[in-house]
């Protein structure tokens, strides 16, 4: 990729510190903020096992020690800086040539309802450490609009899509799992638009699953689905679990990773555990793509990918539609997220909507977004 900065072509770095809690992914795009131009360099840098078990009891405890998320939020900060000089030393850029990075931020509490999110993480001191105009707090002002403030993906997955045949739909497994549909709606009478994109956390991802396992064995995760397929799912621990009263709601709607818990399959053995709690997965989000209709593909982003258990319950249950990987179509599983929020970035600075009402239930298409200057205060992103 080129740097460089053309008359309406922003290069950006995307940020993500997604809520499987791994680490940090970074990306470099050059986008007008509308069609994708060009994706470029991307890497990701894992947290070390001290942080991410301070994360993880952070984000256990809903976020409530205060004090805690002062303190691993500068830490995540730190590894976000790190990752913004190793990419762009990696690909022969200098900041000088990033006109704004794409800050999320952890999400340690997510409370639409109550019209509470919480990212924590420092943009101004990411702005300071790196020279470049930070833009962060995406989700705010859809959440205080009466927005779910998430998945906010999916504006980008559209805009990645355009020559791609629809309908089609896009599951993302992180540590929640959230569906983007593109192309007609024929069975989902929410659409109140055009029907033409629509959005939602559909259930569980890989959290239960990490969980569970990391629990049981002490590995952070079941390892391409080893565990899940070799266990056998129990079907009256699987119907406990898709009894939660979240699968009764219409969408748009959005999930904390501490929506669901583990007291279910507390009495399987390790493999009949994941192996139900990956069909738990599998049913949430096959039951939410067939209410939208029979995509003619399904591409499948986020670490769980590449969990065989998973990949093989999605092809069994949604019979005659092609389940792929995003690598596909040429994607990048691992960086996608992180591209998003750089392209993200992009429009906040543009004033162009990162949300619309069939993506997160915001009464209206939203703007959002908190710019940092290098060298000045915060000023809001308009």
């Amino acid at each position: 990729m080129s740097p460089g900065k053309g008359s309406d072509r922003v290069t950006a770095v995307g940020l993500m510190s997604g809520t499987s809690m791994d680490g940090v992914d970074a990306a470099v795009i050059r986008t007008d903020g509308e069609s994708v131009v060009e994706v470029g360099a991307a890497l990701t840098i894992p947290y070390r096992s001290g942080l991410r078990q301070k994360l993880q009891r952070l984000v256990m405890g809903g976020g409530e020690d205060r004090d805690g998320a002062r303190t691993v939020g500068r830490e995540i900060t730190l590894v976000h800086i790190d990752a913004v000089h190793r990419l762009l030393a990696g690909a022969g850029m200098s900041a000088a040539d990033v006109d704004v990075l794409g800050f999320h931020g952890h999400t340690i509490r997510h409370a639409p309802v109550e019209r509470i999110t919480v990212q924590i993480g420092d943009p101004f001191l990411l702005a300071q450490r790196t020279g470049i105009t930070v833009v962060g707090h995406f989700r705010d002002a859809d959440v205080a609009a009466g927005g779910q403030g998430a998945p906010l993906v999916p504006l980008y997955h559209a805009a990645r899509a355009t020559d791609l045949e629809k309908p089609l739909a896009i599951l993302n497994i992180g540590g929640v799992a959230n569906i983007t549909w593109l192309g007609d709606v024929t069975n989902a009478t929410w659409i109140a638009e055009d029907g033409t994109i629509c959005a939602f956390d559909c259930g569980p991802g890989n959290a239960l699953i990490d969980d569970f396992v990391a629990a049981r064995t002490g590995r952070p995760y079941d390892a391409s689905g080893t565990l899940g397929l070799a266990g056998t799912v129990n079907p009256e621990v699987l119907q406990r679990l898709l009894d939660h009263p979240f699968f009764d709601l219409p969408p748009p709607k959005s999930l904390d990773r501490n929506a669901f818990d583990l007291s279910p399959v507390d009495r399987l053995s390790t493999a009949d555990g994941a192996a139900t709690l990956a069909a738990f997965t599998v049913t949430a989000a096959v039951r939410s793509i067939l209410r939208m209709g029979s995509p003619k593909r399904l591409l499948v982003s986020g670490g769980g990918r590449l969990n065989r258990a998973l990949i093989a319950g999605l092809a069994s249950g949604l019979e005659g539609t092609e389940v792929a990987p995003v690598e596909a179509v040429g994607w990048r599983g691992d960086a996608l997220e992180a591209e998003a929020f750089g392209y993200l970035a992009v429009r906040s600075l543009k004033g162009l909507p990162l949300s619309v009402p069939s993506t997160t239930g915001v009464p209206e298409p939203m703007c959002g977004g908190v710019r940092y200057e290098a060298a000045n205060r915060a000023t809001v992103a308009s």
